[in-house]
Order: structure tokens, then sequence, then C-alpha cells
């Protein structure tokens, strides 16, 4: 009888709840997804040799080692080791192997142990795959409790292919980030971007099959997963995607390769690092390596050590305060020369702040890269509440001729679903700002949905000249009005006046003081 998605996602949910009585729910990703991929990957190779046993009854007298060769040569594409062999017994780094000492003391030693075999024994697949693990101390998880979790979690149908597709597995991976980024409040923003977002991102930037995808942010991986899935949605082959990403944090990264995994998808790689500190896909001759796609929700307003003397600066260095355009640079130069194409996530301040952010903007419409300019809606994200914007990008002499010089304003601010937490954006809403993206518009600003809220325009550059470079939606369509306003937009701007007149009331003063004028109140 097949499995439901239903099915496993009650029973992954119900192990992770043994969870309660020893942490936030915040910190359940990092001791239940390396659980659950463990028992996947115990549960696969467990598969596949007893595919091997019947395929191979009795071995002809082969030796150990010329049946191991033959069985990871043709069945198995990773190696669960033993942990232990001896007079008494063997053992494997297997789930079944763990569970069957689950009422001895250290089992969170053995665990540890079985996952760090894993690693070792696969290091082109694995290497640091589950992350720092702390959570295998008893100090920080009892016996007991981690007992619980993996008994609950047994209690889940064999995880295999043969027992359930990748797509149920996925789905239930993709169930248990979303219900963990639901009961955490602001850190899920660290690895979670929500689906109809990614989905928008990925439905605009449309990769092709063989295409190579990047996200130098990848969180969780959700970005890529998404290309593979739409392409495979509209009869295209996912796997053939070349998917890259890097994530800063260690155990983040390992939640996006146990993610690539459960979809299976094998053609990518995962970088642990610093994105704009130590970019790790570089050519090699040390540039920054390029690509066809490259998509990102990274952290907002970030502070930063600026780059000296970098060349993907693009315009000028953005300010420590903020790191949102120096993203934008390191995605402009990992754009492929002949179809790379960029979409990136950020708050509305990036369109009209000024100073270095605005000398960068600059830059970027006289050199044509800007395609595009989508307003989302507020209270999207589960990390922030303010309103946020898509900016797309093309390769310098590749937008579309009807695109050239000029970059095409969309406001979707009002188009959105009220949740439980947060708001979002249905297929409808998605599919329509997909197809205003691919439309093409004159510079009247007519809505491109009057009564659903839904409004285009392309604007060409030299307006945006005359604007001095803002590229605040609401100067180029009438629908953005001063009523939907945001209050990050706003304290935004707020901010940025009061520095400029706290900074002209300091030369006053000192032009004052060194006149022989005293006596003004600071």
């Amino acid at each position: 009888m097949a499995v439901t998605q239903q099915e496993i996602e009650n029973r992954l949910w119900d192990a992770a709840d043994e969870l309660r009585v020893a942490m936030p729910e915040a910190q359940y990703s990092s001791v239940v997804f390396p659980l659950m991929f463990w028992k996947y990957l115990s549960d696969t190779w467990e598969h596949h040799h007893q595919e091997f046993l019947a395929d191979n009854e009795g071995l002809d007298g082969l030796s150990a080692e010329e049946a191991r060769e033959i069985e990871y040569r043709d069945y198995q594409s990773f190696e669960i080791p033993f942990i232990h062999r001896g007079t008494v017994g063997e053992r494997r780094a297997s789930w079944s192997s763990i569970l069957a000492t689950i009422t001895k003391p250290g089992l969170g030693l053995r665990v540890r142990a079985s996952l760090q075999a894993i690693e070792t024994a696969n290091p082109d697949k694995f290497s640091r795959l589950f992350g720092a693990m702390t959570w295998t101390s008893e100090a920080v998880l009892s016996g007991e409790v981690l007992a619980a979790v993996m008994q609950a979690m047994d209690r889940t149908p064999k995880m295999h292919e043969g027992n359930m597709s990748h797509d149920v597995l996925g789905g239930a991976y993709e169930y248990l980030l979303k219900r963990f980024s639901d009961g955490s409040g602001t850190r899920a923003g660290q690895f979670f971007t929500p689906r109809e977002v990614v989905e928008l991102i990925v439905e605009v930037l449309d990769p092709k099959g063989f295409e190579s995808v990047y996200d130098p942010t990848c969180g969780s991986g959700g970005m890529l997963i998404a290309s593979a899935n739409l392409l495979k949605a509209r009869g295209g082959r996912g796997y053939t995607l070349k998917l890259h990403g890097q994530e800063a944090v260690p155990d983040t990264a390992g939640v996006a390769r146990m993610n690539l995994f459960m979809h299976n998808l094998t053609q990518f790689q995962i970088e642990v690092g610093d994105t704009l500190k130590d970019p790790r896909f570089k050519k090699p001759n040390g540039s920054i390596a390029q690509f066809d796609v490259i998509l990102a929700n990274p952290p907002y307003s970030l502070k930063w050590k600026p780059w000296t003397n970098d060349p993907r600066a693009l315009g000028g260095v953005a300010p420590q305060s903020s790191a949102d355009w120096a993203f934008v640079q390191h995605m402009i130069a990992s754009m492929g020369p002949k179809k790379g194409r960029a979409g990136v996530v950020l708050p509305h301040g990036v369109l009209f702040r000024g100073g270095q952010e605005a000398a960068i903007r600059q830059r970027v419409v006289d050199d044509d890269l800007l395609e595009a300019v989508i307003g989302l809606p507020a209270n999207l994200f589960y990390s922030t509440a303010i309103p946020t914007c898509i900016l797309v990008f093309r390769a310098p002499g590749t937008k579309a001729a009807e695109r050239r010089e000029g970059v095409l304003f969309i406001d979707a601010s009002t188009r959105f679903t009220k949740a439980k937490n947060r708001n979002v954006l249905t297929e409808g809403d998605i599919a329509d700002v997909v197809t205003a993206y691919h439309s093409n518009f004159a510079t009247d600003g007519n809505p491109v949905d009057p009564d659903g809220g839904l409004a285009a325009r392309f604007v060409p550059a030299a307006e945006i000249v005359a604007n001095g470079y803002d590229l605040n939606i609401g100067r180029y369509i009438k629908q953005a009005t001063a009523e939907q306003e945001d209050l990050g937009t706003l304290i935004d701007a707020y901010n940025i006046a009061r520095v400029e007149r706290q900074k002209t009331e300091q030369r006053m003063l000192a032009v004052l003081a060194a006149a022989g004028i005293e006596g003004i109140d600071e």
C-alpha cells in the first residue's frame, strides 16, 4: 500500500514533537533533519543490499572482497560502513543497528560515531553533512529524549525509492522546514524563504535543461530545488541542472545537502563560507565563477566589512551599514556572459537609499543591467514584516530588444492572502506577476489587472536618470500610493535624512566655532 504524503508528514512531526520537553521549536531542525536523513540513507542502503543478495543468491563462492566490489559497483551509490567488528558480532553505522542498542547508556555517542563514520566513508558526497552534532551530547539532549525521537521516527515507513517516491520524501522534508519556520519566529529567516516567493523568482528566471544554477546564500537549498522542480513540471529533466550554493552557517549547509539528496538531486555542490568575504566558486584564474541562473534571498541590511580593491565592486563599495548592494554586485559578477540572469529579494531601501548605494545604483542602470523591479506585499517573510522587492538583472547586452535602455516596474504590493502568521502569495498571484513580467508595456502606467491590484510599466532609462536614479516604485506607478507606503521604507528614509542633518549641523557648528561665535545649542 502506497505511503501517503499526509501519513509520513504526521509521523515525522510526531517524532519532532518528542523534543518539546528538551528544547525550543526553533532548534528542532538541528536534531530531526540529521536523524531523518540518516534513516533515509540506512533504509536505502538496506533496500539495495537486499536486492543484491536476491540477485546473487549464494554468491557462487565469491570472496567477501569480490562480493563487496560487485555490490558497490552495481547496487549501492554510497557506503554505510562498519563501526564495530569483533568476535562477538559486528555493527554497521546504520539506523537499525543503533536502534537495537537504544536502551543501553551512551546512545548519543553511538549516534554521533555512526554519523561521523558515514561522513568519513563517503567524503565526496557527505563530508560535513551532519553539521556540528552538538545535540548528541547528553548535556544537550538526554538519551531518553533521543531514544523517544528515534522510536517515533522509526514508526515511519521505510524511506527508500522502493517504498515511496522522491516527491513524497522531498515533500516531507519541505513540510518539516515550513513547520519549523512557522513555529520559530524570526530565526526561521536564516534558512527558509517562503515557497511562493521562491517559485516566483524561479518562474521569472526560467532555468533550462543542463544550465547551471547558483545561490550565493543558499540556506536550506529551496531555490535550487525549486529550479529543478519547475523544469520537471514543464516536461524537462530537473536532474540535468548543475546546482551550486554557498552558505555561511555549516549546520544550515548540511540541511541544504540533505534536502537536495531527499529530492533525488545529486548534481550539486554546496560550499561553506561567507560569500562576500570568501567566495568559494572561482575560475582557475581566481576570478568569480559564472553561471546561467543566479538567485538569492540574502540577509537584509547586513553589517559587513567593505571590500578594498575587489573586482566585484561595480560602481563603488556598499556601506558598512548594509551589504545589500554588495550581494547584488557579487551576483552580477557571477552572471555568465551569454545568458546569465539573476533575481534577488531585498528590502525597498535598496531602491532609493543615497550615498554609496546611489552610486552603485547609477552604474547598474547606466550599464543597462537591471531588467525589472517587482514590488511584493508586506509580511511575506518569517524574519521580517517589511515589504520586499525582487530585482532582476541580465548580463550585459543580453536584454530583449524591447527591454533595453529601461526598467520594467511591477507593483504587486496588494496581491496577497492573509494567513495565520504572515501574508501569502497564491498561485494566481504568482501567475499574474509572471504574465506581467513577460508582457510588453507602453509608458502610460495602465494597471495590468485594475480589479486585482496589479500594475506594471516599462520606464525608459532617461526618466530614471531624471529622477536621480531613484527606483522607488511609487515614482513610476501611481498605484503605489502614499497610503501603501511601508513602515520599513519610511524608517529608512527618516534615518538617512537624520544622519545628513546631523552631519550638516556638525559642519555648521565647526564653522561658527572657527569664527568665534559661541553659545549655539547643539
